[in-house]
Order: structure tokens, then C-alpha cells, then sequence
């Protein structure tokens, strides 16, 4: 039933210092009667007066039909309010999601509707990039080549990854919730309370060990030796505990070797001083033999550095990627809990998809990493064949809607009518790298153009964006892995997008070339032999 409603209080509800629109709608006429100055500022009206002489008479992006019309008004009547989601439309013609509320109301004995609407674009924007963290988190998370644990401040387990349960024997799920000094052998668990409390007080990101070997416990109770790098986060005033677990064993069986290489070395050394005298030339000999074991042996340890440094940046770049998005996660699973009841299921999904989205992002980390491993390991080889150029980049294209911001746009610029003898897997790949990079480095309403000629012996594909641009110092250092310019250090990425894509063109005999000036956007010339 209509409440009876006061004029005398229509001042007061409309004119107040309200942030939102409130306007009074009299349904017989069909459109607004009154409107406060945020109502009509928040549409882009320049005064009340066109706003409610506005022709139009309508604020939806898509107006109703005479039959959703009727149940609307129904549906206010039968309960007095009614709360929907809706995509409204300004008077310069562009459009935004708000919250719209109508209340039912009698004002001199004719049936008036009371509006108020609160636009919702920042909010949906933030959730948008909420799922988005989600998903890179899950995804990393999940298939990480290290063992991930979280504990809350008590030492409760409350997140394990897959390699972590592998790592140290335990079923699917039944780490959580247990101790995390069940995984400390016998000999150190007194301590580790110690350890952990202080850690508590002072929380860093730091190593552990200090110099000194680390062990770790198996379920069934053997021991291992591990890295351990500690992270933390806070969320909701609570300190969570983040533990990146690397099992060293064969890198101790290998210090075990080059010292065992080292004092054969050293008998060998002792051995030939004994016999300088009397076997000049076996000595010259084993000298020289000893020479080369020692470049191998330089090789390797120079080797070994390398990989350290490189599990080092790794590790690092892990832990300020996995922060947010684990935080991110942990937000959304307490969020789906306090919604228990069958009649919140779409807040529960809206969730879910969140977390469904981020882990879809993270994937696409998850294979860069992995992409790396395959080229390295030389299991990525080219293999050509006729393929429709222009059709690949549309499909391409179309595959990349998704990532574009807000008025964003994508410009094709075909010069190929014939086809061409490519390998289409590496192609593409290069083609969703270069594009993704122009997108993501460009601004909202930004224009990225991508252009292909074919020539009777190369194709020429150029990818030019409105962006940030990149410095020429850092130019030099762009095709290295993990490589991350300094103004877009902001910016989530892995550094290994550039990479892939000039391993890829080795593969294919190609060239990439590269112009950029800061503020004035990249330009970027792939140039692959027929």
C-alpha cells in the first residue's frame, strides 16, 4: 500500500545535504515532479529545471517495456520499496551502473514514487580488480614450484599449497589446521616457539637459518634439509605468517660432492709434490688435468650462483606478488561466510566468480614461468605451416577484449591478403604478449594499433601504444628475464613477457625491434623471415 506521505517534509527530503539523487516520480505523469542538486548534478544537468523538462523521460540506458513497467510499479506497490541494480544514462549520453531504491508514496491523493540512486561504477571497479588479484593469486598459489604455508599468529596452519603437502608428506588438506610445529624435528621444536613469538613481535621479510642448516619433519618423521623465507600480511588487525619452503637436498648432496672433489684435489696436490723429482712429466700431465677439473669445477659453482640469484628473484617477486593477492583471497572466503542463508547465494557466487576470474589471471602467470622452463630446456621448436595472417590476428584480437580499460580501443591494419608459412602456436603467443603489454601500459580511452605487411620474403608486424613509454636505459635491459621497468614497477608483471617473445623469435629466425619515449608510448617491429 502507498504510504501517505506530507508535503510539508518534501523540502527536507529533497533539499537536504543528501550526497545521493532523491527525487519524487509521480507515476500517473510519468517522470520526475522534484529533484535535490546532487540528483540532477549527478546526471550531468546542469540546473533541476532540464533535468525535469528533459523530453526524453527516461534516466536508463534501455528503457522498459510497457510490461516491465507495469510489474515494477507492482512490485513498489505490493511491498512500498523495491532496490535493483541499474544502468543509468546521463544527459551527455554516456552511462553508469547505481543502486536505485523506490519508495511508494500518496502526496495529494495521487500515487508518487520516491527515487534514490547511488552511483556504483567505483565500487564495481574495485571489485573487478579484487577478482582479478584473486585469481593471480590462486593460480600462483596453487601450481607454485615451492611449498607456500600461512599460519595465523597462534601457529595454526590455515593455507598449504600443493608442493607444500608434497613436499612434506601430508594427504590433500589435512595440514590445515594443524601446528605448524608438527613440520620441525624434535631436536629444535623447543626453540621454535621462541623463534616464532619473536617473530611475532618484530614481523620482516627475511631468511631464516642465519648462517646455520635448516631441517624440516616429514609426517612419517624423517628429516629433510630446507630454505625457509618469511613474508607476513595483516588483515583485519590479524598477523598471518607466510613460509616459502625449498627442499635443498640435492643441493647438500652436491656441496657434499664439490668438497669431496675438492679434497681429492688436495691428496692429489700432496701426492705430486712427493714425486716432482723423479716424474717431471706425469706431474705436467696431472697438472694440466687438474687445471681443466678446476675450470669444471669453476663452471659449475659459477653455474650455481646463478641459479641462486635466480631462485633469489624468484622468491622474491613471489613473495610481493602472492601478498595481495592472498590477502585478496582470505578477504573474499570471510566475506562468503557470513552469508549462510539460501537467499545469499548470488553474494556467494558474485565471490566465487571473483576468485574464479583471479585464478584464470594467475594461470596466465603460471605459464610465462613455465614457458620459460620449456625454451630453456629446448623442448619448444617452430613448426610452420600455411596459415591466414589476418585471420590469426582478428581471432587474436577478439581473445583480448577482455583486458581492455575503459574506452580503450584495438586497430587492425592489414596489409596481407596471401598465406603465409608461420609456425601459428609461437605467433600467437607473440601477438597476445605484445598486445597485452600495449593495453595493460596504456591509459582509459587510450587507442593501440597493430599493423601487418607481407613481403615475398618476411612478414613486418608492428604493435605501436599510447603509453607510459620506457626510458633508454631501461631499453637495454628488456629482454632479460624478470626484468621489470622502473616506471611500471607498480604495475603486477613477472618480467618475462619480452623474454619469451625474442626466444620465440630466435626460434622462428626472427627480429624484434623497439622505439619508446616516456609519457609518449612504445612501438614495437617484429620482423619474421618466410
Amino acid at each position: 500500500m502507498p504510504l501517505p506521505f506530507a508535503s510539508g517534509s518534501l523540502t527536507d527530503i529533497l533539499f537536504a545535504q543528501a550526497k545521493d539523487f532523491i527525487g519524487l516520480y509521480d507515476v500517473e505523469l510519468g517522470w520526475f515532479t522534484h529533484v535535490n542538486p546532487a540528483g540532477y548534478q549527478l546526471l550531468g544537468y546542469p540546473s533541476a529545471p532540464a533535468l525535469l523538462t528533459d523530453p526524453a523521460r527516461s534516466l536508463r540506458s534501455r528503457q522498459l517495456t510497457p510490461a516491465e513497467w507495469d510489474q515494477l510499479r507492482e512490485q513498489v506497490l505490493r511491498t512500498g520499496h523495491q532496490e535493483m541494480d541499474v544502468e543509468l544514462r546521463r544527459q551527455d549520453g554516456s552511462t553508469f551502473w547505481a543502486s536505485m531504491e523506490l519508495h511508494s508514496l500518496t502526496l495529494e491523493e495521487r500515487l508518487h514514487f520516491l527515487v534514490r540512486i547511488t552511483d556504483t561504477d567505483r565500487l564495481r571497479a574495485t571489485e573487478r580488480r579484487l577478482s582479478q588479484s584473486v585469481g593471480r593469486f590462486e593460480a600462483v598459489f596453487a601450481h607454485a614450484t615451492i611449498g607456500i604455508i600461512v599460519c595465523n599468529r597462534q601457529g595454526d596452519i590455515v593455507l598449504a599449497n600443493e608442493k607444500a603437502q608434497e613436499l612434506f608428506g601430508y594427504p590433500a588438506g589435512t595440514l590445515l589446521g594443524q601446528r605448524i610445529d608438527v613440520l620441525v624435528p624434535d631436536a629444535v621444536s623447543h626453540r621454535h616457539e621462541q623463534l616464532r613469538a619473536s617473530f611475532n613481535a618484530n614481523p620482516q621479510v627475511r631468511a631464516m637459518g642465519h648462517n646455520r642448516d635448516l631441517q624440516a619433519r616429514r609426517r612419517d618423521g624423517s628429516v629433510f634439509p630446507v630454505e625457509v623465507s618469511l613474508s607476513y600480511f595483516h588483515l583485519e588487525d590479524e598477523l598471518f605468517v607466510v613460509s616459502y619452503v625449498i627442499d635443498i637436498t640435492f643441493k647438500k648432496e652436491a656441496e657434499r660432492e664439490l668438497i669431496d672433489q675438492r679434497q681429492r684435489v688436495e691428496r692429489l696436490n700432496a701426492e705430486l709434490e712427493q714425486k716432482v723429482t723423479d716424474r717431471t712429466h706425469a706431474l705436467l700431465t696431472t697438472l694440466a688435468q687438474l687445471e681443466k677439473r678446476t675450470e669444471e669445477l669453476g663452471q659449475a659453482l659459477r653455474a650455481e650462483q646463478e641459479l641462486g640469484e635466480l631462485k633469489s628473484r624468484f622468491v622474491s617477486m613471489a613473495s610481493h606478488e602472492f601478498r595481495t593477492p592472498l590477502t585478496a583471497v582470505l578477504t573474499s572466503t570471510a566475506l562468503i561466510e557470513k552469508y549462510p542463508g539460501t537467499e545469499q547465494q548470488d553474494k556467494r557466487v558474485k565471490h566465487l566468480q571473483r576468485i574464479r576470474a583471479s585464478v584464470n589471471h594467475l594461470n596466465d602467470i603460471l605459464e610465462e614461468f613455465l614457458s620459460v622452463g620449456r625454451i630453456e630446456e629446448g623442448r619448444i621448436e617452430a613448426r610452420p605451416v600455411q596459415l591466414d595472417l589476418p585471420a590469426l590476428l582478428q581471432e587474436t584480437i577478439a581473445d583480448l577484449q577482455g583486458l581492455r580499460k575503459a574506452g580503450q580501443t584495438i586497430v587492425p591494419e592489414l596489409e596481407c591478403t596471401q598465406l603465409v608459412r608461420l609456425d601459428p602456436s609461437l605467433l600467437r603467443k607473440i601477438l597476445v604478449n605484445l598486445l597485452s603489454n600495449a593495453l595493460k601500459y596504456s591509459g582509459e580511452g587510450s587507442e593501440v594499433r597493430v599493423r601487418a605487411e607481407c613481403h615475398p620474403h618476411q612478414v613486418l608486424i608492428r604493435v605501436q601504444d599510447q603509453g607510459v613509454g620506457i626510458s633508454e636505459e631501461d631499453q637495454q635491459h628488456l629482454f632479460e628475464r624478470f626484468f621489470r621497468a622502473r616506471n611500471v614497477a607498480n604495475v603486477p608483471g613477472t618480467g618475462l613477457g619480452l623474454y619469451i617473445i625474442a626466444k620465440y623469435l630466435e626460434l622462428m629466425g626472427g627480429t624484434i625491434a623497439l622505439e619508446s619515449q616516456v609519457g609518449a608510448g612504445t612501438t614495437v617491429t617484429v620482423t619474421i623471415p618466410l
